[in-house]
Parts: structure tokens; C-alpha cells; sequence
């Protein structure tokens, strides 16, 4: 793949929506009006409208490394804020996926510099779920639980916030966890109670 590849991709891609839609790209300069925010991981085998079969201006999406929701970074917390309160979405999605680096990489005891920091929150979530992970002898399967866990905590993340505490009660925002699985394609809901969880942080993270 070269550059040169990717601008003649664009120009085939640009051909390819107006032999369906002439009028493609106008409207899609006309705003946006998307149901969903996407927050998933950086990691480039996951792309978040193609393995949801969705459009331009159909998702909101946010990626970072191991799809996570850390409070004081400004960059998620921004698009949470901006999607909830502006764009009005009716659905947030956490989306995880299996043979996450990212993940790996946190509960390796190398030093791995700037991301720290960043994998030291994956950590954490093994530290709360250690006596669960501890029982499962296979790693691989450690990891994808894992993986599983980490999507549940950054939906705990989510409902702390304000912007979905206020969208939850004022227009029933609903929060979701997913795992992509990347060796079949499968999109799994985790199917998270979403409001058993909001009831049992409400006295400590209730905002009003």
C-alpha cells in the first residue's frame, strides 16, 4: 500500500458514490444526524461503520487504544459531552474486540513509556476483576475475558458522567457494551444492565 494507492482509492470511492447518488456528497455536506456514538480502539483491523454495515453521518465515532473512558482525558470526554448534548444520541456503544493489543500489552511488566500511564486504567480493571481472571488458566482466553471486562468498566466510566446521567433521565440515553471478534466477525452484545449499574453508583456518582 502507498500513498499514491490510497488518493486513487479516493478518486474510485468518489465515483462510486455518485454513480449511485449524484447528489451523495451534498447532502453529506448538509450536517449530520447520528443515533450512535462509537467509542472503540485505534487498532486497525477494526473499522467502526464497515463491521456495523453503517454509512457516513450515521455514527459518531471516537478511538483510542482499548476503547477506554478516562475522565480526565479531555479528547473522549469532549466527544461524550458533544455527541450527548449537541448531536442528541440515543445510543453510546463501548466496542471492544479480542486479540486487543492494547489490553495485552497493559498486564506485560515491560516498560512501555508515554503509554503507562494510559494501560496502567486496563490494569486497574484486572485488579478489580483479579479473583474472576486468576481462575482462568488459558491465556488467551484470560485476555479476551479481559477484553470483555475492560468494555464493562468503560460503560461504568460512561455512566458517571454527567452529559449521560442527564440524557439517561431526561430522554432514556441508552449505554451498550459490544466485543468485535475478530477472528469470525461477529459483533457480541454483552448485554449490560445498564441500569442496575447506574443504581449502584447513584449514591456515590449521582450528579444532578
Amino acid at each position: 500500500m502507498t500513498l499514491e494507492h490510497v488518493f486513487k482509492n479516493n478518486k474510485q470511492f468518489i465515483q462510486d458514490k455518485l454513480s449511485v447518488d449524484q447528489d451523495y456528497f451534498e447532502k453529506l455536506g448538509k450536517g449530520q444526524n447520528p443515533e450512535l456514538l462509537y467509542i472503540g480502539c485505534s487498532d486497525s483491523r477494526v473499522s467502526a461503520e464497515e463491521l456495523m454495515g453503517l454509512d457516513p453521518g450515521e455514527v459518531f465515532v471516537h478511538r483510542n487504544i482499548a476503547n477506554m473512558v478516562i475522565s480526565i482525558d479531555l479528547n473522549v470526554m469532549s466527544v461524550v459531552n458533544y455527541a450527548v448534548d449537541h448531536l442528541k444520541v440515543k445510543h453510546v456503544v463501548v466496542c471492544g474486540h479480542y486479540a486487543c493489543g492494547g489490553v495485552k500489552a497493559a498486564m506485560q511488566s515491560a516498560d512501555l513509556g508515554i503509554l503507562n500511564p494510559w494501560l496502567r486504567n486496563i490494569r486497574d480493571v484486572y485488579r478489580i476483576h483479579r479473583d474472576e481472571l486468576n481462575l482462568i488458566t488459558d491465556e488467551e482466553k484470560k485476555y479476551d475475558r479481559l477484553v470483555e471486562l475492560n468494555v464493562k468498566e468503560q460503560c461504568v466510566n460512561l455512566i458517571k458522567t454527567a452529559a449521560v446521567q442527564k440524557a439517561y433521565r431526561d430522554r432514556e440515553l441508552k449505554v451498550h457494551g459490544w466485543v468485535f471478534d475478530v477472528h469470525t466477525g461477529t459483533l457480541i452484545d454483552l448485554k449490560i444492565d445498564f441500569d442496575k449499574y447506574l443504581k449502584d453508583i447513584m449514591e456515590i456518582y449521582h450528579l444532578d
